[in-house]
């Protein structure tokens, strides 16, 4: 992405007819997600800022998620990798978002409880530990989109009325979410695996 990124929004401009002046800010995946790209986002949100004197905000890709799903009750599930997954919980009323479990990293077999019933399943989570995250919440899952992904529409979406309210961020604040401390394993925990 980083090779192919300027192209990608100098194209993207174009076909909409305008430039970064006629932005009213500049919204990026914050994460989680992997380590490169989620620097890769938060820096190129972060020039781009600068370069054409806009507000920035970063935008949670779980959340992102949530919105991309078209439900209102969504259990965000992205696979982390390393046996585990990101994790969040999310109820839309009013046409706002509220977080019902805060975003983090955990085993799926560890992914905190839900009440209710009635949810959507959104994400890779649900393709890579589908049969633990459904053991989880079987019962209280309605349906289950384990293709579906963050995408730029969502975040864009999400991002609009912040900077309609004026919330937006100097670039020097923008910063990456991340929810693990540690990004690799040693040979000896990979076996473990």
């Amino acid at each position: 992405h980083s090779e192919v990124l300027m192209e990608m929004l100098d194209a993207v401009l174009k076909d909409a007819g305008c430039g970064m002046r006629d932005m009213d800010g500049i919204a990026f995946g914050a994460g989680p997600g992997s380590f490169t790209g989620v620097r890769i986002a938060c820096g190129v949100a972060q020039g781009l800022a600068l370069g054409a004197q806009l507000p920035v905000t970063g935008i949670c890709t779980l959340q992102a998620l949530a919105q991309g799903s078209g439900r209102d009750k969504v259990i965000a599930a992205l696979d982390a990798r390393m046996a585990e997954v990101y994790f969040a919980v999310y109820v839309k009323r009013d046409g706002v978002w509220h977080t019902v479990c805060e975003p983090c990293l955990c085993l799926p077999q560890e992914t905190p409880e839900v009440s209710g019933g009635d949810w959507h399943g959104a994400g890779s989570g649900f393709a890579v530990h589908g049969d633990v995250l459904q053991a989880r919440y079987g019962g209280q899952l309605g349906a289950v989109d384990a293709g579906c992904v963050p995408q730029a529409a969502a975040v864009a979406q999400l991002a609009a009325p912040l900077f309609a309210a004026g919330l937006g961020l100097d670039a020097a604040r923008a910063m990456p979410l991340y929810l693990r401390d540690k990004v690799a394993l040693k040979t000896s925990e990979r076996a473990v695996l």
